[in-house]
Parts: structure tokens; sequence; C-alpha cells
């Protein structure tokens, strides 16, 4: 207990508060992109993800994900089982100077927020029972590997890839299976004339504010200790996020002729993405040229995911697989040593960039098709896509027997 530091302590209980906040914030900001009449349906799958992610996380999860590794694939299943071994006491790999406790409940944020990412992908088509299957099936399947493999002792660990707070093990995964679910569910079925417009605005700027708050937890959380690495991570965060805002606006203003409030508020999310594996490795100047990227390379896949036809609602591909990606291979580009002990190509090192385009290719290929595969094994047990009339008269009314409004 005497290597215990009650300011890194404290400091990470309270980023994983503000991880925690990020769930209601993005219930939020999907809630407002969504048609009128899916506007709880969407909220509920959001903060549902708290509920069930919580017991996968106790029971089996957390040591899958950080168990002694077994070749490199997936961790221990018994060794944190039910949080046996895990304590007042810090674990020396993930935290010297804070209680194990501490860091198993910063890393079941993450595990809660990742799948509720995925549903902006397929909203207003995806019947809830088989929603709640998918993310059971799919937090073991893919997050907790993803995990393991990068944060946990895993292969790509081994191999020097770096991902300071989730750019491959959240982004990357979540924005690939969201593709993976906008191919095999299809489009939704909209009538002549009916409006796909976000239905509330205010709920989508004030999603983004909860999001922008949590994220400081999120990037500068994953330093675990109040130290330099963590303002760097802090300040590194809101630049990326800020340029990306600008960035996003600026084109949309010149190719549609208007600003827009929803393209600031994406904007400033993709840039939160990308700076998130970025964000305890690169000094503050590289920041702003991984938000301006981000803002330029997200707003293009947004179109290109329109020429495409893809009905990714939310475009959950576009701002957290791109940005996820593209941030992922920017640190292979702009880690300086004298940050954080990692050096990519603009001091020589042409290893760590291919590392990290190695992780990114293998998670971009891993998260699609096992995703892909455990949607059609859903769909046979219970079937994920929504009646044509259901789908038509709301999934709130017709699936929860509630309205957002009266």
């Amino acid at each position: 207990m005497n290597s215990i530091n009650a300011g890194d302590t404290a400091f990470v209980i309270i980023s994983a508060a503000l991880v925690c906040l990020m769930t209601p914030g993005l219930a939020f900001f999907y809630g407002g992109l969504v048609r009128r009449k899916n506007v709880l349906t969407i909220m509920i799958q959001n903060f549902i993800s708290m509920g069930i992610i919580t017991p996968i996380w106790i029971l089996g999860g957390f040591s899958l994900a950080f168990g002694d590794s077994i070749y490199g694939v997936i961790g221990n299943a018994s060794q944190y089982f039910a949080l046996s071994g895990v304590g007042f006491q810090p674990n020396p790999i993930y935290g010297s100077t804070i209680p194990f406790l501490s860091y198993f409940s910063y890393q079941e944020m993450f595990a809660i927020i990742t799948p509720a990412l995925i549903t902006g992908a397929f909203a207003d088509r995806v019947a809830f029972k088989s929603f709640l299957l998918f993310i059971v099936i799919w937090s073991i399947l893919v997050y907790i590997p993803f995990v393991h493999w990068i944060w946990g002792g895993g292969f790509l660990e081994k191999m020097g890839v770096v991902d300071f707070a989730g750019g491959i093990v959240v982004h990357i995964s979540a924005g690939m299976a969201a593709l993976a679910s906008v191919i095999y569910i299809g489009k939704r079925n909209v009538k002549a004339g009916e409006s796909l417009e976000p239905h509330n605005v205010v709920y989508v700027a004030l999603g983004t504010g909860l999001l922008w708050f949590g994220w400081f937890g999120f990037n500068a959380g994953s330093a675990l200790a109040a130290n330099a690495i963590a303002a760097q991570s802090f300040v590194n965060t809101d630049i990326s996020g800020s340029i990306a805002m600008i960035t996003w606006l600026c084109i949309s203003w010149f190719r549609e002729g208007k600003p827009s409030m929803i393209g600031a508020m994406t904007g400033a999310i993709a840039g939160l993405a990308a700076i998130t594996p970025c964000a305890g490795y690169v000094p503050s100047w590289a920041a702003s040229i991984v938000g301006m990227t981000a803002g330029v390379v997200c707003y293009y896949a947004v179109q290109l995911r329109l020429r495409l036809g893809w009905d990714d609602a939310l475009d959950v591909w576009g701002v957290h697989g791109v940005g996820g990606a593209l941030g992922s291979l920017l640190v292979g580009v702009f880690a300086f040593k004298n940050v954080n002990g990692v050096s990519g190509l603009l001091e020589g090192n042409t290893h760590q960039f291919l590392v990290q385009l190695f992780a990114v290719v293998v998670t971009i290929i891993y998260a699609y098709y096992v995703t892909y595969a455990i949607l059609k094994i859903v769909d046979k047990i219970v079937p994920l896509r929504v009646s044509e009339e259901t789908e038509e008269e709301g999934l709130d009314k017709a699936i929860l027997g509630e309205k957002a409004y009266r």
C-alpha cells in the first residue's frame, strides 16, 4: 500500500468517471441525429451497454483482456475472474501507483462505450433483443481480444505497436463493426418525401460537449498518473478536436455554401478520435496536424460513403473507423522519443510506422469479418432487422411502447 499515490489514484478515478459520462453523451449525440420516432431506442441501446458490459467485465472479460497471455492471443480467463486478485494493491504492469481496482474501473468504462459506438451505424432498423445478444458476443470475440493484443501483453504489443488510448482498440474496432453492420443489415426503408434530417440539433451539440469533456479523461487518464504525459495528452486532445472542427466546418461551408452546426460537431469528434492513439506520444504541434488531417480525411470518407450508398446512419465508419486508423498510423510518423519514449518516421524510425500499419490492417480485417459472422449468427437466433411496419411506425412506439416527446 505504501506505493499508492493519492494524487494518481484520484486522477484515474476521476478519469474513469469522465469516460463513464461519455456514454450518456453519446446517447444525446446519436439521439439528436436520428428521427424523433427512434430517439429513445438509440438512447437505450447506448445506456444499456452499461448494464450489459459490466457483468461481462467482472465475470471473465477483464481476465481475458489482462490476464497472463496465452500465446499472445488471449488472457487467462480464470486469473481475475469475479475480481479475484483485483484489489487495493497496485499491479506493477497496469499502474504501479494506483490500486488495481482503479485500473479495472477505468478499463471497464472503455469496454462499455465501445459497443455503444456501433449503434449509430444501424440506427432505425435493428431489434432490441438482437442488439443485446450482438453486443455480448461482439464484446467477447472482438473487443476483448483487441484489448489483450494491444494493452494486455498480446502479440501486437510484443511487436511494439502502441495505442495510447484506443485508436485501434476502440475506434477501429467499432468503426469496422459499423461497416460490417451496414453491409449486412442493409439500408433503412424510407418513404418518398420522408426526411432523414436530425430531429434535434441541440441534443447533438449537448452530446458533443459531454463527449469532448469526457475525452479528457479518456486520453489524459490513459497516462495512469497525474504527470507530464497526462498534461501533454490533455492539451493534444483539445488541440486536435478544435482544429478538426474548424477544418470540417470550412470544407463543408465552402462546398455547401452555409456553415453547419452538425458539420462542426462531427468534425470535432473526428479530431478527438484521431488524436486518441497519438495523445501521449506526439508534441502539441503534431496534434494540430493530426486534427487538420482528420478534418479533411474523415470529411471525404463520409462523402465516399454517400457515393457508395452505404447507409451508415450516423457515420460511425467515416468518423471513428477512419479517424482511429488515421491516428494509429500518424503515431508512427509524429511520435517523438522525448515525449514518451516512442519515435516515429520523423526521427528515422521506420519500424514503428510499419508495425502501426500492420496492426491497422490486421485489426480492420479481423473486426470486419468477425463482426459480419457474428451478425449472421445472431440473425439466425433472433432476427436482426425489425419488420417494415415497425420501421415505419418507429421503434420507440413499436418496441418500447414509449414516446420521447408528449
